[in-house]
């Protein structure tokens, strides 16, 4: 007949330690099957530990006692290497229970010795310089920069005047724009852009949101056939929507103020080159749609999608303030009391503008509908016909001129609002006041590309108000 085993009562659980209760089959913690647990056995067979031949005869191995049993009360063996005498691979005696060791605490003096196996391991844990020497171990030498292995790094490094990677600070940059080294990308030029001359200066900046800046800008100072200097700023910003917005604002900014130079030195009226200059510009963006060589003479399509760009540009000269645009980048006048009004210089070619002009939407209701910035005037290929916006004035009193694309204005709409954000010594430090208002936009969320061009303008009072012609 089949005789049951009861099985021995168990002290905690094998699988989570918990004492289990009386008569349980499974553990009320884990779920252990407490029935599986073996049987203690009757006996507890050892088997001898005999000391290798090459050590001397020494007293009888001394375990020492485990503090915590196994699962059927056997102690278990706590045991480690240096607690039992012996001798190393090569014969040397091991640190045992009863040998010094202050490092350990449990001696009046260390192993020493260049040989000792207590030394090395010290030698490897603390890093020491001699420890490699010391136990007779190989050393580890620094890398040295004249091995085979470095020639190429250093054959790759960047030969003077080229450009290095703003990350690395050592590889070389390719014409792709990335690190040969490290294989970063670069920021692009265009990214920010800074310029200042000594009545004029400008900042432009890609923006948080854009993944290029299709914004450019030009300044630059000549002078009138009398001596007398004259100043110029032109900014532009790239239609997005259409190809290559960015070839485009740079197309434009570089063609009019480059017939700017060349038209106020001999004497061209400066409303007039103004004039001239956005036709010029307008010239420039339409080149980049022409069609290539062999291409189709007769194509419907060929100005689809065509490079665009709006332009806003100022001068001043002879006492006069000449603004020109295409677009809806603006011209602000911030006079330098700013207890006097502001004004805004030019007026936008939009959707709303178009709505406030024929009366059916006022300003606010304008510029709050999603048409708002839909442009209704730019220089391209695809544009209606041109009709460049010019307006001279003459201030009375010193002021700045600001002027900018919408990713500035859109965070300071109003005449007010751009006051309020130009900074103080504005007059006295124009690039301070630039990269303050790109900040500005920045702060404000930074949606789109950021151009400001700020040219301090300095009269004498002369009592009578300003006079203004748009043309």
């Amino acid at each position: 007949m089949s005789q049951s085993h009861q099985q021995p009562a168990l002290s905690k659980c094998p699988g989570c330690e918990e004492p289990p209760v009386a008569g349980d089959l499974f553990c009320g913690a884990c779920g252990y099957d407490l029935s599986a647990v073996p049987a203690r056995p009757d006996d507890r067979p050892t088997m001898a530990i005999t000391v290798p031949p090459a050590a001397p005869a020494a007293e009888a191995v001394r375990w020492p006692t485990a503090e915590e049993t196994d699962s059927s009360d056997v102690p278990a063996p706590v045991v480690r290497p240096a607690d039992v005498p012996g001798t190393d691979s090569g014969g040397r005696p091991l640190t045992g229970p009863d040998t010094p060791d202050t490092e350990s605490g449990r001696g009046a003096a260390s192993p020493s010795g260049p040989d000792s196996a207590a030394a090395r391991v010290r030698h490897d844990d603390r890093a020491d310089p001699g420890g490699a020497e010391a136990s007779g171990d190989f050393a580890l030498a620094a890398p040295d920069p004249r091995a085979p292995e470095h020639a190429a790094a250093l054959a790759a490094a960047p030969a003077p005047g080229a450009k290095v990677c703003v990350a690395c600070r050592s590889g070389r940059v390719d014409a792709d724009g990335y690190c040969e080294n490290c294989g970063h990308a670069q920021p692009r030029e265009r990214d920010h852009m800074e310029q200042e001359l000594d009545a004029v200066a400008a900042v432009s900046d890609r923006g948080l949101r854009h993944h290029r800046n299709e914004d450019s800008f030009a300044v630059s100072s000549t002078a009138l056939p009398d001596g007398s200097p004259a100043v110029v700023a032109i900014v532009c910003d790239g239609v997005s929507s259409a190809s290559r917005p960015d070839e485009a604002s740079a197309a434009a900014a570089s063609a009019a103020n480059e017939a700017l130079l060349e038209s106020l030195p001999r004497g061209t009226h400066p409303q007039q080159a103004m004039r001239e200059a956005i036709v010029a510009a307008s010239e420039a963006v339409n080149a980049l749609a022409r069609e290539p060589a062999g291409a189709r003479e007769h194509d419907a399509h060929r100005h689809q999608n065509a490079p665009a760009c709006t332009l806003v540009g100022a001068i001043m000269a002879g006492g006069l303030l000449i603004v020109g645009w295409v677009g809806d980048s603006r011209v602000y006048w911030v006079p330098e009391d700013r207890t006097q009004p502001t004004a805004r210089l030019t007026e936008d070619d939009s959707w709303a503008a178009q709505m406030v002009a024929a009366g059916l939407m006022n300003e606010a209701e304008a510029y709050a509908d999603e048409r708002a910035h839909a442009i209704t005037g730019w220089l391209g290929a695809d544009a209606y016909e041109l009709e460049p916006h010019t307006a001279a004035f003459k201030p009375d009193r010193p002021g700045l001129v600001v002027v900018c694309t919408d990713g500035l204005w859109n965070y300071a709409e109003s005449a007010e609002e751009m006051a309020a954000a130009v900074p103080a010594d504005a007059q006295r430090q124009p690039l301070h006041a630039a990269r303050a208002l790109v900040g500005h936009a920045l702060d404000g969320g930074g949606h789109d590309n950021v151009t400001v061009a700020l040219l301090p303008f300095a009269v004498r009072p002369q009592g009578a108000g300003s006079a203004c012609e748009t043309v």
